[in-house]
């Protein structure tokens, strides 16, 4: 017996989007762009992914934990 027959279909319809994040490179830049009901249309640059991602990253978490 699958997941979806042991939980009413209203369960699963309880999801909200918080954000769309598109990632793209450019040259040598990582791109991110970020869009939210809170923070509105916002992108990051870094030559360096993971920094990039972190920075992303602690931006989103403090959004949210604030809304």
């Amino acid at each position: 017996m699958g997941i979806d027959s042991q939980f009413p279909p209203e369960v699963f319809n309880m999801e909200e989007v918080l954000c769309n994040i598109e990632i793209t490179k450019d040259n040598n830049t990582f791109v991110a762009k970020i869009q939210s009901d809170i923070g509105g249309m916002r992108e990051y640059k870094s030559s360096n992914f993971e920094e990039g991602l972190e920075q992303m990253t602690m931006d989103l978490q403090e959004e949210f934990e604030l809304a």
